[in-house]
């Protein structure tokens, strides 16, 4: 037996078509990762990470998660009284052990694209790797600016709270970065009516930064409206929710009002008036953005913190989410049909957290298109759990079958980490092995113009049209490069 060597230049890639639309016409366009959760204060900071522990598992869930499933205490995880090399070899020694996950090919990826180390990853190769890894990152170019120039990276659509002062995207904005670093307005915290603990002292500090007393309903959107006004100052034109669905409840202004004033009073909104309110609060939200121009994201079905000794030890954002089986099409559609009979659709990304809804979300999204901005309405990119090859194949094809490939706005890496850009070549190396095996198979024509201008649109060049944010010269116009094919 001999079988093809691990990771080779054609991974993924089983056809000769397959090759062609990868080598030619996706592995050089840039990035634009128009949905992230990088710090930017790193970013304005230029970070350079001290070691390999910092850069790779910092803030990444999806090992944590992995190290758990094996058997490694939490010490070795997330906390601060263990060494980064023994946090290291933790990973390490849980790598073999996630062959067939997609961790097991993005681990070995982010060695070889940022560090061109090829060792497989054990135990045993641990040491040589640490060292090897660890040299590198003392050199300018894998600082974190470093990385955004090596992988072309045209946008960076950070995730930032209304409450959030902004201030390291000012920093880079004045840096002279070739990357365009640009803050996401998300609000999720403006709909915690359930939970007052929370929710006011949230909105004491959006009064502070919008110099607004937030004392009812009228002010808190005032002052929301305020650091809208804010973030599109600065360049942003994209906002995010995420949310378990889109409530299937009506709410007046009255009912709101009141629902406000009792959670201001520290009385917990009930299930229902949590629901009402935020239903009321994302045609407010909605309404926003569709006035700027701006593009909504809406990511819905996740499952939070579901992990209560984890919750207490670490807080959110720990790993213990979930796949969530929530009510999806009713709500959602009358969210998205009741904007667009107002006029206030902005254009919007809805993405899914589980599978069983790729059709319910792709069919929602050709409900309200409009003859004025093609492909108005995505069907976003397989997400979170689904940003992986089976499940990006299940959003591609749904999306096929149901709506207009060509006009996809493709990958995003949808992380804390700045070594996920390897995520943006597994998705165009799975991309191009599907279109190229439908060459193969005569489903689709062997017309390098029009497949390979498919490819590069999907790549890149449509979320730049879609996303209306301002590129880089030297980014925005993608020169032909060389032949990229293996020989």
């Amino acid at each position: 037996m001999n079988p093809k060597p691990f990771l080779p230049d054609d991974f993924l890639l089983t056809t000769k078509w397959a090759r062609t639309l990868y080598f030619e016409h996706a592995v050089d366009q840039p990035i634009f990762d128009y949905h992230c959760h990088l710090p930017p204060d790193e970013i304005a900071a230029n970070r350079q990470f001290d070691n390999l522990t910092q850069i790779w598992l910092g803030g990444d869930h999806y090992k944590w998660r992995a190290m758990r499933a094996n058997g490694v205490p939490e010490d070795l995880i997330t906390l601060k009284n263990t060494s980064d090399y023994d946090k290291f070899l933790a990973f390490a020694r849980t790598v073999p052990y996630t062959l067939r996950n997609p961790l097991y090919h993005w681990s070995h990826l982010e060695l070889r694209r940022y560090f061109g180390i090829n060792e497989v990853i054990s135990e045993q190769t641990a040491p040589a790797i640490w060292k090897k890894a660890n040299r590198q990152l003392a050199t300018p170019e894998l600082s974190v600016r470093g990385i955004l120039t090596k992988f072309k990276v045209a946008v960076v659509c950070t995730t930032d709270d209304p409450i959030d002062s902004l201030e390291h995207h000012v920093a880079i904005a004045r840096s002279g970065l070739t990357t365009r670093v640009y803050p996401t307005y998300r609000p999720d915290k403006a709909l915690l009516v359930g939970n007052p603990a929370v929710f006011n002292p949230w909105c004491d500090r959006l009064a502070a930064r919008a110099d607004v007393d937030v004392k009812d309903l009228a002010s808190l959107i005032e002052a929301l409206r305020r650091r809208h006004d804010f973030f599109h100052s600065l360049g942003g034109r994209v906002s995010d929710h995420g949310l378990e669905n889109i409530p299937d409840a009506d709410c007046t202004e009255t009912e709101a009002a009141a629902i406000f004033a009792q959670a201001r009073s520290g009385r917990p909104a009930t299930p229902e008036q949590a629901l009402k309110f935020t239903w009321f609060m994302m045609l407010v939200f909605g309404r926003l953005d569709a006035a700027k121009g701006w593009t909504k994201q809406i990511h819905l079905g996740a499952i939070r913190n579901n992990n209560a000794r984890l919750l207490k030890r670490l807080g959110a954002d720990a790993g213990v989410d979930s796949v969530g089986d929530f009510p999806q099409a009713r709500g959602l559609t009358r969210y998205l049909d009741r904007l667009d009979s107002e006029g206030c659709l902005p254009k919007t990304v809805i993405y899914n957290l589980n599978p069983a809804d790729n059709y319910v979300f792709a069919t929602v999204a050709g409900n309200v298109q409009d003859d004025l901005t093609p492909g108005k309405i995505q069907f976003g990119a397989g997400w979170w759990f689904l940003d992986q090859k089976e499940g990006m194949e299940w959003q591609i094809n749904a999306l096929s079958n149901l709506g207009l490939l060509n006009r996809f706005v493709g990958m995003l890496t949808d992380s804390r980490s700045f070594l996920s850009y390897v995520r943006h070549e597994y998705f165009r190396r799975v991309l191009c092995a599907m279109l190229g095996a439908d060459i193969e198979d005569g489903l689709i024509p062997g017309d390098r113009k029009l497949v390979g201008g498919m490819v590069e649109d999907i790549c890149y060049r449509n979320a730049e049209r879609y996303f209306g944010l301002e590129v880089s010269p030297e980014l925005a116009s993608v020169k032909k490069p060389a032949s990229r094919m293996p020989g």
